[in-house]
């Protein structure tokens, strides 16, 4: 157990909906000589909390936890109250990292998703956690539908339950639904099941919780290996297995990278990848529409919700994504080396280039292009064989060579 300091700043949860704080700190809140909160909670502290200062929490916390700060070092009592657990996507975190864990002493109530799992009789334990609030991208949600029957998305007015379904929807999600619970722990709460669609263009209270079920699994399992025939493709516009797990090892994939698969074909690199970077965003960029089409079928039947796909010709369609970690090349670079150059101007200082090259001329004109650069950069060439029928046996039939060149920015 942390000792604590002899003046803490106390962090009180308030109960969801009547805003009660817990027991045993009316002493606390009536000896505050500093208040702070968000306006909502302001309003609903205890008549005998009567502060010499407020602090509204609006806008950036920066300002705010050094405001704190002087006051404590001031010897000024100061008291934070927040939503439920502080410490469950609240505040407490912040001033703990800012502060220290010493300096800071929580009391905590009940949690929103406590309440929301009792409503609905869930095991809270088994729910995945994703907040929305104050985002700007949905890929947290995609990545955790991609792993977890059950999610309880945090929300704010932007990010309401009809524009989470609408961006489920758009990703081509089909198999889920909500539970809209509303202004929890208040006369008023209400918990609706909708379909994706029914939520589309619907109202919502203000404060809300959304849990999204599953409802059924995906078709194919997301995993490393899946095998070639289950993904939908043009014939031979594959990344075949074997040099798949080769490409996708020499890739170095981290749980946070950012990767962008080029002429991704199927999209079956990228999907892959999604199972390594659970954390990081993936891009498939295709330049033919037929395929394109493929990659998101694919990525409906995987349920590799967190890979984007984009359509567009290279490297123009490249600009408006972010900066890679990881760039996987499998097909589309054929005599020109403008998107090559691109990502590589593009890769995050410690990155890396993993090229599937079939050709020769396409071997040289990247070794010769990594050479210019100066880049350390490495060759692998792999042929794998596979089991084929042949007059009541078997026999290995021969797949194409593969080059693997891998490339690392200094």
């Amino acid at each position: 157990m942390f000792d604590k300091c002899q003046n803490p700043v106390h962090v009180v949860g308030l109960r969801p909906g009547v805003l009660s704080p817990p027991p045993g700190v009316d002493d606390i809140l009536t000896r505050a000589q500093v208040l702070v909160a968000g306006r909502r909670l302001l309003d609903a502290a205890p008549r005998s909390c009567r502060p010499e200062k407020v602090i509204p929490v609006a806008g950036p916390l920066a300002p705010i936890l050094e405001e704190i700060t002087r006051d404590l070092d001031a010897g000024k009592a100061v008291v934070v109250l927040a939503d439920g657990d502080p410490l469950f996507f609240g505040l407490g975190k912040r001033l703990i990292e800012h502060l220290g864990p010493e300096r800071v002493f929580v009391h905590p109530n009940l949690c929103t998703l406590q309440m929301a799992a009792a409503r609905v009789g869930l095991p809270w334990h088994e729910v995945r956690v994703v907040s929305l609030h104050g985002r700007s991208d949905f890929n947290p949600l995609f990545a955790s539908l991609a792993r977890f029957e059950r999610l309880a998305v945090f929300t704010d007015p932007e990010n309401s339950p009809a524009v989470i379904a609408q961006a489920l929807l758009e990703r081509g999600v089909v198999d889920a639904q909500l539970i809209v619970l509303e202004n929890l722990g208040a006369q008023n709460e209400t918990a609706r099941r909708l379909r994706l669609e029914e939520a589309w263009d619907l109202p919502f209270a203000d404060l809300n919780l959304v849990l999204v079920e599953r409802t059924a699994p995906p078709e194919i399992p997301l995993m490393l290996g899946i095998p070639d025939h289950f993904y939908l493709h043009e014939k031979g516009l594959i990344t075949k297995q074997a040099a798949r797990a080769t490409g996708l090892a020499m890739l170095g994939v981290m749980p946070d990278s950012v990767i962008w698969d080029l002429g991704a074909g199927c999209g079956s690199v990228a999907i892959e990848a999604s199972h390594l970077a659970h954390e990081g965003r993936i891009f498939a960029v295709e330049r033919e529409p037929r395929r394109a089409a493929m990659i998101r079928e694919n990525v409906r039947r995987i349920g590799a919700w967190l890979v984007d796909t984009v359509t567009g010709e290279m490297p123009d369609c490249l600009a408006a994504l972010p900066d890679p970690d990881r760039v996987f090349i499998g097909g589309g670079l054929g005599q020109d080396t403008r998107p090559l150059a691109h990502a590589c101007r593009r890769l995050k200082p410690g990155g890396r280039v993993v090229i599937h090259a079939i050709l020769l001329d396409t071997l040289m004109r990247v070794k010769d292009y990594f050479q210019a650069q100066n880049w350390n950069f490495g060759i692998t060439q792999i042929q794998a064989s596979t089991a084929d029928r042949l007059a009541g046996d078997l026999r290995l039939r021969a797949q194409n060579p593969v080059f693997i060149i891998r490339a690392d920015k200094g």
